[in-house]
């Protein structure tokens, strides 16, 4: 039986750098004429998605709020062409490199957990690579150092597979907005995943419908613990 992880920080980290960064395009959040909610969601990010090229590329450039709820479905729409079949592009959704400023030194393989993205160095990049695992995908970052002469750094496109059973659902909440798609429940306590729903290539994703979660096979945790030991903690999900 496959064995999934929940992916967080190493609380037991030696490197203390962090970095304060955000990616360089974004859709608006919305305010939904039906149910009512404004909101943009975390944690969806595209890298590798570059919109330099796009005709309304401003247009994505600020985070912002987009009160006209058509308008948001014509900028999503104009979207769909640059972004991989498949790709859920919700509200909030992110894309094209980070930008901003690192602070300290970062440990080889960084997970950020209030933007929910992870850095990994070249180095360590290579060799999760060379284990053959899949889902691991370096995309270039425009990260500022104080220092002169940094490592390159890139950030790994965690893309959104597999779902949260539901049974570990709240009972009797309401359905997904029909119009937005909002969802509003809180992560459960004790997750667990939908064993039909997770994909059998990759050893790297987030969860479809709650995006902040990061999860990792045990072969993925393996090529962790050998190449960049102390910089993430596993919690090991159950399936059903």
């Amino acid at each position: 039986m496959p064995r999934f992880y929940e992916l967080d920080h190493d609380e037991s980290s030696p490197w203390k750098g962090w970095f304060t960064a955000a990616h360089k395009w974004k859709l608006p959040g919305v305010h939904c004429p039906q149910c009512d909610a404004i909101w943009a969601g975390s944690g969806l990010a595209y890298p590798a998605v570059d919109l330099s090229d796009h005709p309304e590329r401003g247009k994505f450039e600020k985070a912002r709020l987009e009160e006209n709820f058509m308008e948001f479905e014509r900028l999503r729409s104009i979207l769909r062409p640059w972004v991989p079949d498949g790709f859920i592009l919700e509200p909030g959704t992110a894309f094209g490199p980070l930008v901003g400023r690192v602070t300290g030194q970062l440990a080889p393989l960084v997970l950020l957990k209030s933007e929910f993205n992870m850095l990994a160095s070249r180095e360590i990049l290579e060799a999760l690579q060379g284990e053959g695992l899949g889902g691991i995908l370096g995309c270039r970052t425009e990260l500022r150092f104080r220092h002169k002469n940094p490592p390159e750094w890139l950030e790994l496109q965690i893309e959104p597979h597999g779902l949260l059973h539901p049974d570990c659902l709240p009972q009797g909440r309401p359905p997904p907005c029909p119009k937005c798609g909002r969802d509003g429940f809180s992560l459960p306590a004790e997750p667990i995943l939908d064993a039909a729903s997770l994909s059998q290539q990759l050893d790297l994703f987030r969860l479809a419908n709650f995006p902040t979660v990061l999860i990792g096979t045990e072969r993925f945790k393996e090529a962790v613990e050998r190449h960049a030991p102390r910089c993430l903690s596993f919690r090991e999900l159950p399936l059903r």
